[in-house]
């Protein structure tokens, strides 16, 4: 009678298992229980008995493929064990003498072939990445194969005087030096963090109203001016709104603990350039067009990538931009540009359903960020300038308006 051999459970959490090894192959005859293979999982290996005596007829899974708990990985043939020619001259044997053709019948298991220190597909890469030799462990397993376990919980010996040395992969260095603009950067880092009061609010904005806009006129805007539409200038601008509706956001605090406002809006823009960040400055944003700033925008990326960006193109800024969405970033906590007090973080653009009007509906939704300078602005500044940025983005309209 045909019987088929299945992946039993092996544990609550556990879906799936790994045939590490086939003790016995096809065409073997197998008593009852003995095992045929061994199992892994994620948690721990287990030898898998035969559930009848008889033969291995097919094998359906090999050594390391997965299986489902359940799934058929072999079938047997149930079958007695097969019986032995006794020689004509001996009819009748005594009971020693008939049992011992029956143990040179019966099939070799892995002791006969000397077994112990066998170490499991498993145990073996452990083992080696360990730089541990099989011999030196005591397994567990059966006729003492080592099983995973074994192999985890071995510990090498103390290296003796003149052993020779683990083998291991390549582990060469390479020493540079630090380019001025990264040391300025690295700098400049620090003493952001460590000179400033810094916390950062988050808020998140529906794009549709602005990718619908730049959608629609795209097209003859780049006809007009030479240059593509995008999203920089919209937040430019809306963030010059902002700024003018909260101007501690444009202020700066000097070291003789005066607040400086400024009644210009100089926005930095920062940029992956060729040899590290920039944030070249756009004076006076506030008297530009959105084509004026796209095309300032640009020029700055274009010339950053050739490392063509002035000193003095540099310096100064008011408030910094920064859009991390251009690399996938969903969210972060952008750094502040000392002396600056406030700097947006831009993000990627990504459908999420939102509830709109007690339905819920798909829209394009950027999570934006503002890190601020908490010794000059408060909780309250920082949360409704963020608000007023969400609104303009929402509905340009407001900024053609000012409202």
């Amino acid at each position: 009678m045909a019987v088929e051999i299945r992946i039993p459970s092996a544990g609550e959490s556990v879906t799936e298992v790994i045939v590490s090894e086939w003790m016995k192959k096809e065409g073997d005859y197998v008593e009852e229980d003995d095992f045929i293979c061994e199992l892994e999982s994620d948690k721990a290996s287990m030898e898998l008995p035969a559930p009848v005596s008889g033969i291995i007829t097919k094998i359906l899974k090999p050594a390391g493929e997965p299986c489902e708990i359940g799934e058929v990985i072999a079938t047997m043939e149930e079958a007695e064990a097969p019986a032995t020619e006794e020689p004509a001259e001996q009819p009748q044997q005594s009971a020693p003498a008939a049992e011992a053709p029956r143990q040179e019948a019966a099939p070799a298991t892995k002791s006969d072939n000397g077994s112990a220190g066998v170490a499991m597909p498993s145990a073996q890469r452990i083992l080696a990445q360990k730089g541990m030799d099989a011999a030196d462990v005591k397994g567990s397993g059966k006729d003492g194969r080592i099983l995973k376990e074994d192999a985890e919980a071995a510990r090498p010996a103390a290296a003796s005087a003149g052993a020779d040395p683990v083998v291991q992969g390549p582990r060469s260095t390479e020493r540079v030096r630090m380019s001025p603009m990264r040391k300025t950067i690295a700098r400049r880092l620090v003493e952001s963090k460590q000179s400033t009061a810094q916390l950062t609010t988050f808020n998140e904005i529906d794009m549709s109203g602005v990718m619908e806009l730049r959608n629609r006129y795209k097209d003859g805007f780049e006809k007009k001016y030479g240059i593509k539409l995008g999203f920089m200038s919209f937040f430019t601008k809306a963030t010059i709104e902002a700024l003018k509706e909260f101007p501690q956001v444009n202020a700066e605090i000097t070291d003789d603990g005066h607040l400086v406002y400024h009644n210009y809006y100089d926005i930095g823009i920062a940029i992956g350039g060729g040899k590290g960040l920039v944030v070249p400055v756009i004076r006076n944003a506030e008297l530009l067009s959105f084509a004026q700033t796209e095309q300032a925008i640009a020029n700055y990326a274009k010339r950053a990538q050739a490392n063509d960006i002035e000193l003095e193109e540099l310096e100064g800024g008011t408030f910094t931009i920064s859009n991390g969405g251009v690399y996938g970033s969903m969210m972060s906590t952008p750094i502040l540009n000392p002396p600056q007090s406030g700097i947006l973080g831009l993000h990627n653009i990504v459908e999420r359903p939102v509830a709109i009007n007690g339905e819920v509906k798909i829209r394009p939704i950027m999570y934006v960020a503002l890190t601020y300078d908490h010794r000059v602005i408060d909780g309250r500044e920082s949360v409704t300038f963020l608000r007023r940025i969400k609104d303009c983005i929402e509905d340009p309209s407001r900024m053609l308006l000012e409202i």
